[in-house]
């Protein structure tokens, strides 16, 4: 095989006759080139990932985050394949990896978020759940930091989500639709345009996904952090006013109350979209 795309120290894009694949291992791609043959001896890991976009979003995960987070979140999935004796869904490798490292930097940073479904995850997800606490002791091995049980109660979901491949399509339409208002509320709110092919809109969807299921199943409400609560009202103005309408949209879409505790989360979610709006018209802030 022969190098066509370096991703990093770690990881690069082969081709041959069978197409792409993504080939992982220790150094595999430290000081080499397009067209060098790759070393059969370090590679750890080979990815056909058969849809494009997930294929190229996986790339983009391998280029921009650390190193260690993707070599730990891997090592994850592939436990979790062993201990479940399943061959998770391929989209775990962007949706996983992604939120994993998302999860190391904000503990990392001492910010801490509740998991309003900790409880039901013990109790329906008890192999999922265990290995979510193996991969606990991974990381606090690995980098040193120490993953609360409400993080462990989100590797869970992620690997059952991922295993199970499967859903209501009716509530799946509902949910997708529902997601795509929410973007059109939160474009006209703030004034810019969203780039759909992006990890912070992937982060947004992810997380409105699970929310939504949740609230409409059993209405879970979350803690509300008035620290936290705090700091963003008063340094994310835009973004919290933004996620006060797509909660007052989702009151009156749903007949529910939308927790308070979600706006905020939400916030932060709008905020991304909100700097790269700034860094587009040369207002970047540090």
């Amino acid at each position: 095989m022969r190098i066509n795309k370096i991703l990093n120290n770690s990881a690069v894009v082969v081709k041959d006759i069978d197409g792409e694949k993504i080939v992982m291992g220790e150094g595999i791609g430290f000081q080499k080139r397009k067209n060098d043959l790759v070393n059969q001896a370090k590679i750890d890991k080979v990815f056909v990932i058969k849809d494009s976009n997930e294929h190229k979003k996986f790339e983009e995960i391998l280029q921009l985050l650390p190193e260690e987070h993707m070599k730990i979140a891997e090592e994850i999935i592939t436990y979790a394949e062993k201990e479940l004796g399943v061959m998770i869904n391929e989209h775990i490798h962007v949706a996983f990896c992604d939120h994993l490292s998302f999860a190391i930097e904000r503990l990392t940073n001492g910010i801490s978020i509740k998991n309003a479904l900790l409880d039901q995850i013990k109790i329906l997800y008890v192999k999922e759940f265990q290995i979510g606490l193996w991969a606990k002791a991974l990381i606090k091995e690995n980098l040193g930091v120490e993953i609360p049980e409400d993080e462990v109660g989100n590797i869970a979901m992620h690997i059952h989500t991922a295993r199970m491949n499967a859903g209501d399509m009716q509530e799946t339409i509902d949910i997708t639709t529902t997601i795509q208002e929410i973007t059109r509320i939160i474009e006209s709110c703030l004034n810019i345009n969203i780039v759909e092919d992006t990890m912070s809109y992937e982060r947004l969807i992810t997380h409105l996904r699970f929310s939504l299921k949740s609230l409409l199943s059993d209405g879970t409400n979350h803690d509300y952090d008035e620290k936290m609560a705090s700091m963003i009202k008063e340094n994310f103005k835009e973004a919290f006013a933004c996620a006060q309408e797509v909660g007052q949209f989702l009151e009156g879409k749903y007949r529910i109350k939308y927790p308070d505790a979600e706006l905020l989360y939400i916030s932060m979610h709008i905020q991304r979209f909100y700097n790269r709006a700034l860094c587009g018209n040369n207002r970047c802030e540090s």
